[in-house]
């Protein structure tokens, strides 16, 4: 099976998100299945001519994006490990892209010359997959423009559509259909408007042949009105007609690996755990924290936000520090929330720590040293921080919802809770912290998470079927699974 992989950003050549971590290892899983599996992404000039990608011009093209909208194309070639990866070019935005901060500061024309262009490329290098793996709100056209094509060759490409975080849904003025020259009778409400404005990420549900969201809780979720976003109807109409479904992320096992992870002060596993205990106390010691007795350290790596439940945090410190409790925060995002934390560190300085910058490297350190790993998100279409947890032997604590919920079981392999509320969060804590006293069921949590699997090969088989499926849609056929 031929398979193009589509994505916006893509690890490690350009990295915003988790979505970029998925782009850059899902390809590599399907590859080991046998799949010809091939990634395409905008030819960012931080990419393009960063000499260590040894990128190589192989087509130049023109690409007609609209009746009065033509502009030279191009595609390079780069690799990763053994799956080809494919810079399309051609518009003078993606030149302006200098850093992985920098994806992002343009609007929709950018990401309707970049599915055009796709398109063509592909064409140019004589390359037809037949499944197009399309990606979040910035691909959303490519299905669009695959079904309203004349091109006989991409009427018979089967594709799916990936919703990462339908929260982003790239909403723009109806004019841009007079500039793609889309006829305006697509204009409805059932296919590519929503609420007065062309929405590119309903667009690519609708015209694709299936459609996925990364765990299946969250696709559950995305059909009711507190996770639709204003697309549920949208949402629970495909899932009537079978074309939603759930797939979880896996996680890189090479990059996250506690036993061989050059970021850690000590090395530990499934059979040799105890390196787990130095890399705790090399953490307390970076940060300044001196060890409280009975006080397990909880550990925070995410964006300084509502919605990953840092407010929730702030209004249950009382209650958490006085269990005792630890606790160290790694992260940048709302001023106001990093401002609480602040505070939080000058009335508890014994208890906690903020660190307020992105670093890698202090992440994995984070991971690996921390007893217990936060998570009481407020949704979570999927979720990376857990499964690096578990992978890490830290014992994640989360709030019930979307990804989390598929992955950490309560009592299990962590705790989970439901309310979003502080005394929520508060209880929860306290129960970890007597299992953390217990040191025969804490040491099985711990084994239980570094004993686990979070590897993309059991999803791979999962995503290596919904394309079958997808072509048997496309060509009115039940398709053989793995």
């Amino acid at each position: 099976m031929k398979i193009l992989f589509v994505s916006a950003e893509v690890s490690p050549f350009a990295k915003v998100g988790g979505l970029a971590d998925v782009a850059g290892s899902l390809p590599l899983a399907l590859h080991r299945l046998g799949m010809d599996v091939r990634i395409a992404m905008p030819a960012y000039r931080m990419v393009e001519q960063d000499p260590r990608h040894q990128a190589k011009r192989i087509a130049d093209f023109d690409v007609r994006v609209g009746p009065d909208w033509v502009q030279r194309g191009h595609v390079s070639r780069t690799q990763l490990d053994e799956v080809p990866v494919y810079l399309v070019g051609g518009d003078p935005r993606f030149d302006q892209t200098v850093s992985s901060e920098t994806v992002y500061i343009a609007g929709a024309e950018q990401h309707l010359f970049f599915a055009r262009a796709v398109l063509e490329g592909m064409k140019a290098i004589d390359w037809i997959p037949d499944v197009v793996h399309a990606n979040d709100w910035h691909t959303g056209f490519l299905p669009v423009f695959m079904r309203e094509s004349r091109d006989r060759e991409w009427a018979n490409v089967a594709s799916i559509f990936t919703i990462h975080n339908l929260a982003y849904q790239g909403c723009f003025d109806p004019v841009l259909l007079d500039k793609v020259g889309l006829p305006q009778e697509l204009y409805n409400m059932h296919q590519l408007e929503a609420y007065g404005q062309v929405n590119f990420l309903k667009a690519g549900a609708v015209f694709s042949d299936m459609v996925n969201t990364v765990s299946k809780r969250y696709a559950e979720e995305i059909q009711s009105e507190g996770f639709g976003c204003g697309l549920q109807g949208v949402m629970r109409m495909l899932h009537s007609h079978g074309a939603l479904s759930g797939i979880l992320n896996g996680l890189d096992t090479g990059l996250f690996d506690p036993s061989v992870d050059p970021n850690l002060p000590a090395h530990y596993s499934f059979k040799e755990p105890d390196g787990k205990a130095v890399c705790r106390a090399k953490l307390l010691e970076e940060v300044g924290l001196a060890p409280i007795e009975g006080a397990p350290v909880m550990g925070v790596v995410s964006r300084l936000s509502e919605q990953k439940g840092m407010d929730l945090m702030v209004r249950a410190a009382d209650a958490m520090f006085a269990l005792p409790a630890q606790l160290i925060v790694l992260g940048v995002g709302d001023p106001w929330l990093a401002g609480e934390f602040r505070k939080m560190q000058a009335k508890y300085p014994g208890h906690f720590r903020l660190v307020e910058r992105f670093d890698v490297a202090f992440a994995q350190r984070v991971y690996a040293g921390s007893d217990v790993f936060l998570m009481p998100s407020s949704f979570e279409p999927c979720g990376l921080g857990q499964l690096i947890a578990l992978r890490y032997g830290t014992v994640p604590l989360v709030r019930e919802t979307g990804g989390l919920a598929d992955t950490v079981w309560d009592g299990v392999n962590g705790f989970s809770f439901k309310d979003r509320t502080p005394e929520g969060l508060a209880a929860t804590v306290a129960r970890a912290r007597d299992a953390y006293l217990d040191p025969i069921r804490w040491r099985a949590l711990v084994l239980k998470g570094l004993g686990g699997d979070y590897s993309w090969d059991k999803s791979a088989v999962s995503y290596v079927n919904l394309y079958r499926r997808a072509i048997g849609s496309r060509f009115g056929a039940l398709a053989p699974t793995l």
